[in-house]
């Protein structure tokens, strides 16, 4: 049986994926990633790893940390996995200028505190 993996490693992977989908904003433009579909499903495959992951932490770390909307983060995963065929570029961006970066320094210090 699998080891399950503890809200550290969770919060771990959410850095991760915000720092991997920051370096690379900072390579492509919106305009790139509109163009290519991979690039923009890399970029999608990483807000859905972050969401994951926040769908996996307890509930209890969740009510601890409520100035994270955790619900909007886990719903916006599941429309990117379950609702592909409707995710608009220009959306998935703002997303990533608006929400992911801001989020960047409440998770590192989440993952300080534990």
């Amino acid at each position: 049986m699998r080891e399950q993996i503890r809200g550290k490693e969770r919060l771990e992977h959410i850095l991760q994926a915000i720092d991997i989908l920051l370096e690379n904003k900072q390579k492509y433009t919106i305009d790139d990633v509109m163009s290519n579909p991979i690039l923009f499903f890399g970029f999608v495959k990483h807000v859905e790893i972050i969401g994951e992951a926040v769908y996996k932490l307890t509930i209890e770390f969740r009510n601890a940390h409520p100035q994270v909307e955790w619900d909007v983060i886990e719903g916006m995963r599941h429309i990117l996995v379950h609702g592909y065929y409707q995710i608009k570029p220009v959306q998935v961006w703002k997303t990533i200028d608006e929400d992911i970066e801001p989020l960047r320094p409440l998770i590192g210090q989440f993952i300080n505190e534990l």
